[in-house]
């Protein structure tokens, strides 16, 4: 019998497949002993609404399982926040990098669970820092932050700056800064470099750049980098792991590695590299 608490989150999304895999992993681990805490029901608050709104929750769970994308999972992960509870995700989305098991193998991941036949992967996160009142919520990405114009055609210039020293004027849509865990997100969507998880970096990836030169940067973690905007339209959006907000371009921001990380559940037949040939279909002929 296990004694084990769970926490479980699942997509703001009314879907039954999700429905029925929470189900489920809260029948079958209550079966064997574990306490199973479901925060967020459809008379509740959903997760994202929850994070947005700016609520906390003081967590006291063992494991965390994220059941629909991996936007679901980012959210997670800014619920958990610095508790340490780490988070296995089961994909009811589309790609799933983060949330890289899917719903077929959610009894998989009840074994798995059981049977501590899993490893945790700490991954690293950016803290977000800037000189304004505005409330953030929460000042951390797992995968990246962006900073993006607002709602007009003009491009935006993002002064640089790495550990007092300057990189470059992107003059661009915008720029995004992101962990290894987000390099296959939003970044490799620019054409930024997919990163091996443990990699100690961070890339620097602009978006739509004026300059056809400019090209993603890899950067050490432990680096400090400050950003300064200059807009026609005096603000730009800065998006945290896809939570947007609008701000003065007269704001600055300020990012560097956070204290603590982000445990991700791996089974233990799950290696990144089968993960980037599954998702990618790299070496598959559809013909």
């Amino acid at each position: 019998m296990m004694n084990m608490k769970v926490v479980i989150f699942e997509s703001a999304k009314q879907d039954s497949r999700i429905k029925i895999c929470r189900d489920i992993l809260t029948d079958e681990l209550t079966k064997r002993g574990a306490q199973v805490i479901l925060p967020f029901t459809n008379e509740e608050l959903d997760i994202r609404t929850f994070v947005n709104e700016g609520h906390s929750i003081k967590l006291d769970a063992d494991l965390a399982i994220s059941i629909g994308g991996d936007g679901t999972f980012l959210y997670t992960a800014a619920v958990v926040k610095d508790s340490g509870i780490p988070i296995l995700g089961i994909n009811a989305g589309r790609l799933g990098f983060l949330a890289d098991l899917s719903l077929q193998e959610t009894n998989d991941a009840i074994k798995a669970i059981v049977e501590n036949k899993f490893t945790i992967e700490q991954r690293s996160v950016i803290q977000v820092e800037m000189d304004s009142h505005i409330d953030l919520h929460v000042p951390y990405a797992l995968n990246e932050i962006a900073v993006l114009k607002h709602d007009n055609s003009s491009m935006i210039e993002i002064e640089t700056i790495v550990n007092g020293c300057l990189l470059n004027n992107y003059q661009s849509d915008g720029l995004i800064i992101a962990t290894p865990t987000g390099s296959t997100g939003y970044s490799l969507s620019v054409g930024g470099p997919i990163i091996e998880p443990q990699s100690n970096s961070f890339v620097i990836s602009p978006v739509a750049s004026h300059s056809l030169t400019t090209r993603p940067v890899i950067i050490c973690d432990y680096a400090e980098i400050e950003l300064r905007v200059n807009s026609r339209s005096h603000n730009y959006l800065i998006a945290i792991d896809g939570r947007s907000q609008s701000v003065s371009d007269k704001t600055i921001i300020r990012l560097k590695k956070a204290k603590h990380t982000i445990g991700v559940v791996k089974l233990n037949n799950k290696h990144f590299y089968d993960i980037l040939r599954s998702k990618l279909m790299w070496g598959a002929d559809k013909r």
